[in-house]
């Protein structure tokens, strides 16, 4: 009774203080806005109009100077690359139905996490997906948050609390919440600034001593065939990304990406020829090779060394909607048809990270610590306490 009561004044304050930025409801869906908010100048022992002399007005020039140069820089951060957009936001937004529906299996470490918090606690969930670990543990309060506006309507059409909102610029206000989870999330952030922001964002949202999971896919992946199912970008092309062009892909680029399983969870025990391929058995060859000799050869190096991929996403025709969005990306390039598998394919983008990487977007930040690292299911996973 009393952890009821407890949650219900959560949800109460929620509805008052928890966003730092209004909100505007459409269905059942809010969606975050933006306000700007006036700076003062407060001169000592003045009101009203004054004067200053050329030492004091040199250091607010200074001051401004350097408050609109750091402005500047988390705008750029904050500024969505062309490849986000649509490698990653158009793709979730077309395939949410179908992508919901295969995604309902918990992975035990996430499980693990979310039921080892005290009861009463408020957990934030940054890119939320379908809503599948919101409500998990039914002693904490859940709110979740994600990009993609029709995988919200899947989540509160199911009774959560969530919100469209980018993962760079969570809509919650300093110290709010107990934990914060991004599980798959960072490795669709297509520069190390925009990655490094996010985990600042969830680090921002929670309380001193709150806990922060972090999940993302590894270069080191389980299943090496999968890995010869996906489209390596030639370069990571980093701030060229913002802008009008898409990246290139590795020769032959025009070659017809193979299907992978929609489930990656269930997938990895999967094997399948593609002898009609002859640069997937190429970079199946390379991934042979690194189980049977040292890191030491330049195959196994250049294999490791690739971070960028598209990653395909197969949209059965009786899935896919004739005249929507679908239909569209088709128009534009963004998706092809492969009428053999008979669906619609869509390439996702992913930087898959290095064992060691998340750590080191973590280390320069003083306001958490690394309480927990491990490697799951093909991820790379860290927990960070928040210390100030």
């Amino acid at each position: 009774m009393f952890c009821n009561v407890l949650k219900a004044s959560r949800c109460y304050y929620l509805s008052r203080e928890a966003f730092r930025l209004p909100t505007v409801i459409i269905g059942s869906v809010s969606y975050s806005g933006i306000f700007s908010t006036m700076r003062e100048v407060k001169v000592k022992g003045a009101s009203g109009f004054c004067s200053l002399d050329s030492g004091e007005e040199s250091q607010i020039l200074q001051s401004e100077s350097a408050s609109d140069s750091h402005r500047q820089a988390s705008l750029n951060v904050q500024f969505t690359p062309e490849i986000e957009k649509k490698y990653v936001h158009h793709v979730y937004d077309a395939i949410a139905p179908h992508f919901s529906s295969t995604r309902f299996a918990k992975w035990p470490k996430v499980a693990n996490f979310l039921s080892s918090l005290p009861s009463g606690s408020l957990v934030l969930d940054a890119g939320c997906g379908n809503g599948k670990y919101l409500g998990f543990n039914p002693d904490c309060f859940f709110i979740g948050c994600d990009i993609s506006a029709p995988l919200i309507k899947i989540c509160a059409d199911r009774g959560h609390e969530v919100l469209v909102a980018d993962a760079v610029d969570l809509p919650y206000r300093t110290g709010f919440g107990d934990a914060a989870i991004s599980i798959a999330v960072l490795h669709h952030l297509s520069t190390e600034g925009r990655r490094k922001k996010a985990i600042e964002e969830l680090i921002r949202v929670v309380r001193k001593g709150g806990l922060v999971l972090i999940t993302v896919w590894a270069v080191e992946q389980e299943d090496k065939s999968l890995v010869a199912k996906w489209t390596p970008l030639t370069e990571k092309y980093g701030e060229e990304w913002i802008g009008p062009g898409s990246p290139h892909v590795r020769s032959p680029s025009s070659r017809t990406l193979q299907s992978i399983p929609e489930t990656e969870e269930s997938s990895l025990g999967e094997r399948k020829k593609e002898s009609d391929q002859s640069a997937t058995e190429s970079l199946q060859e390379k991934t042979s090779q690194s189980e049977s000799y040292s890191g030491t050869s330049c195959d196994v190096k250049d294999a490791n060394d690739q971070q960028e991929y598209f990653v395909p996403w197969h949209l059965p025709y009786h899935r896919a909607e004739v005249s929507g969005a679908s239909a569209c990306a088709l128009a534009n390039g963004l998706a092809k048809k492969d009428d053999k598998k008979g669906a619609v394919v869509y390439n996702r983008y992913y930087h898959v990270f290095n064992e060691g990487e998340l750590e080191r977007l973590v280390a320069g930040m003083k306001d958490a610590v690394i309480v927990d690292r491990f490697f799951d299911k093909s991820n790379w996973c860290i927990v960070l306490e928040k210390t100030l």
